[in-house]
């Protein structure tokens, strides 16, 4: 806390998700400061550009500086920058990562990346079916905040909750970070099944199935069942595969109707996780010989080998049999 008794919250990160929390830790009365790579890129309105709509107010200190003596300091830069991020600052304070995915080469999760850099840090991660513009208007909304240090993740959780923006708990943080991860992967095909044309039917079977897989491979990493069950499973994924906000099945559905991955991209206005995750999660469950039909799917046809068309006829092709075989 700070001498005035105010709590203290940092974000590092300016983009849309960062901003969103922000504004999330500002209703909380907290004092917050946001470390953003352009300070001064202020609308009139006293917003920042990527949430063009929703004013900054006063109690959320925009700087290029490093936060310090924060009582909770929240990462919400994109996955491939989250090494740097975390190699410039220092885990003097309670380290929630916001960020969602898998490093391609490593196959690190976040808070694998974080315990390589910062050994010492005491650290959570953030995860849920929430889209920054909505967090970011105050709208009704849940996530879970999990880690491994007993009592960490429900205090982190009731500092930075409200009435509105409901945070739960968990001590899984290997299904809380796989479920993040993943759902934006599975979402690159259920965008790609719209765009082709084949029905919200077709849909509704990939995404299931998409589920069935990252319970098995939570399973093998030593997650839970009820965890992906919960908010950073099931419920994240169903708002990526099937809201227009979500970037990742923009990308599915311009892949679907016949863009290249470069047409597409070019005209996302963000970055879709998924591209580079996809094939990591692929690589990850060779490694723990757990099948996975539509990751790895998604990761050949984001790296050009196939085309949605073979993708299709790929998965349609497999044999079906007992949906969830005994053992």
């Amino acid at each position: 806390m700070g001498r005035t008794g105010m709590k203290r919250i940092a974000v590092i990160g300016a983009g849309s998700w960062g901003l969103a929390l922000a504004l999330q830790a500002a209703r909380t009365g907290a004092d917050v400061h946001l470390q953003a790579r352009n300070p001064a890129a202020r609308l009139p309105n006293g917003a920042m550009p990527r949430l063009p709509d929703h004013p900054l107010p006063d109690l959320i200190r925009i700087s290029g500086d490093r936060p310090e003596h924060a009582d909770m300091l929240l990462i919400a830069t994109p996955m491939q920058y989250l090494p740097a991020t975390l190699a410039r600052i220092e885990a003097t304070a309670p380290i929630v990562l916001c960020c969602k995915g898998v490093e391609p080469h490593s196959l690190r999760f976040p808070l694998d990346i974080l315990r390589d850099i910062h050994p010492e840090a005491t650290a959570a991660v953030l995860s849920g079916p929430n889209f920054a513009h909505e967090i970011a208007a105050g709208l009704p909304a849940a996530a879970v905040i999990a880690s491994e240090t007993p009592g960490l993740a429900r205090a982190l959780a009731d500092m930075l909750g409200t009435p509105s923006f409901r945070l739960y708990d968990s001590a899984d943080t290997a299904g809380v970070q796989l479920g993040g991860a993943a759902k934006n992967v599975i979402a690159i095909a259920a965008g790609a099944t719209i765009g082709a044309g084949l029905g919200e039917n077709a849909r509704a079977a990939l995404v299931t199935r998409g589920l069935a897989e990252i319970s098995r491979l939570a399973a093998a990493l030593g997650g839970t069942p009820a965890t992906i069950a919960g908010l950073a499973g099931m419920g994240d994924l169903l708002l990526t595969c099937t809201g227009n906000a979500s970037r990742n099945f923009r990308t599915g559905l311009a892949l679907g109707s016949g863009l290249t991955l470069d047409e597409t991209l070019s005209t996302l206005g963000g970055v879709a996780e998924g591209v580079p995750t996809a094939g990591a999660l692929a690589e990850l469950a060779r490694t723990r010989t757990v099948p996975v039909p539509v990751i790895d799917a998604v990761a050949d046809l984001v790296s050009g080998a196939i085309t949605v068309g073979n993708a299709i006829e790929r998965l349609l092709a497999r044999p079906v049999g007992e949906e969830y075989p005994a053992g």
